[in-house]
């Protein structure tokens, strides 16, 4: 029985706590949470820390799920790493890329488990896209964006997180690394562009962010985000690969609301097209938001169980947050960045 402490417990941390009071594997020991309170009746009955240190040093966990505000996430994944745990943290894995670099590196150093919160990585839809687009051929274009009308509540959680994470980083960590997982060239380097929508963030910051990435075998893409009550809710869902020999297309993705968590997973379809010949693929009974936070976690326990090899996630990891944190210079200078240095 692996005993897990959960540190976070807003959306992605209530679906993770959730799947481990579930899974027979797991037994939860403490749960961290600023305000100490719990609302779910399922997780009532579990001991509650506002403290993360003191939880660590109190449970004792085997594995530490880390779904706090992204500037916590790389002290808190090393010092579980250091109290002998397994971590599972949320993306992005840090703030900035040395600092992922460090706990990829402790990992290895301790031989702990380390896994990052790729959720299409579970994604069967997803996995299925990217077997298609790799089926055509490269070199490729990729044109990708995610873009949420937030409101009320949901505008406040995004004006949380942009306190340390734009958008541009927040979520683009995801489509970089389907991008890398298709092409599996190596970037070169990154443009990027912005604006500040809004005079409810602070001044350095932007809730609107697009990037073009080259790669080494010539493959180009871009990816658009953006989060705010102005933002449209027209295009919002672009998911389309295109190369030589033809292209692959989400077709039905998320056509409500563009805040709704589970939509933002959601393929529902692929058109794939090569000249002269269009293939509709359905994909119907695909896993929800929490259906796939459980299969995230069951992989992470498979992985302590069968001490299945890491590196290459860890690696990738690094990789994707690095591109979207170039993104992010180029956008606050104004210059391309390249990334020979970033990712040797």
């Amino acid at each position: 029985m692996i005993r897990v402490l959960i540190a976070g417990l807003g959306n992605m941390g209530l679906s993770h706590a959730l799947a481990h009071h579930h899974h027979p594997g797991a037994r939860i020991v403490g749960l961290v949470n600023r305000s100490g309170q719990v609302t779910h009746d399922a997780l009532l009955d579990y001991p509650i820390f506002t403290d993360f240190q003191a939880a660590l040093a109190q449970t004792t966990p085997d594995l530490v799920v880390i779904a706090t505000y992204t500037d916590t996430h790389a002290a808190y994944a090393i010092a579980a790493m250091q109290a002998g745990a397994h971590v599972f943290v949320e993306k992005p894995l840090a703030l900035t890329a040395p600092e992922a670099q460090a706990v990829v590196d402790t990992a290895t150093r301790l031989g702990r488990k380390l896994v990052v919160g790729y959720i299409l990585r579970h994604h069967p839809s997803w996995q299925r896209l990217i077997a298609e687009a790799r089926a055509l051929g490269g070199p490729y274009v990729f044109r990708l964006n995610l873009n949420q009308q937030s409101s009320g509540a949901e505008w406040e959680t995004h004006k949380a997180l942009m306190q340390t994470t734009s958008p541009l980083v927040d979520c683009g960590v995801h489509y970089v690394d389907v991008m890398c997982q298709v092409t599996d060239a190596r970037p070169l380097r990154v443009h990027g562009m912005g604006l500040r929508l809004s005079d409810e963030i602070a001044s350095d910051m932007y809730n609107y962010g697009q990037f073009q990435v080259i790669f080494e075998d010539g493959s180009v893409g871009w990816y658009e985000a953006g989060w705010g009550p102005m933002m449209s809710e027209t295009a919002f869902f672009v998911k389309d690969i295109v190369s030589p020999g033809g292209a692959v297309s989400i077709t039905d993705g998320n056509t409500g609301a563009s805040a709704d968590i589970d939509g933002h997973t959601k393929v529902g379809g692929l058109l794939v097209h090569r000249p002269g010949d269009d293939r509709h693929i359905a994909l119907p009974d695909e896993p929800g938001h929490h259906a796939l936070c459980a299969a995230e976690q069951a992989y992470m326990l498979h992985a302590i169980a069968e001490d299945i090899d890491l590196s290459r996630h860890m690696d990738d990891a690094v990789r994707s947050l690095a591109i979207c944190l170039a993104a992010d210079e180029s956008i606050r200078t104004g210059q391309p960045v390249s990334l020979q240095e970033t990712l040797s």
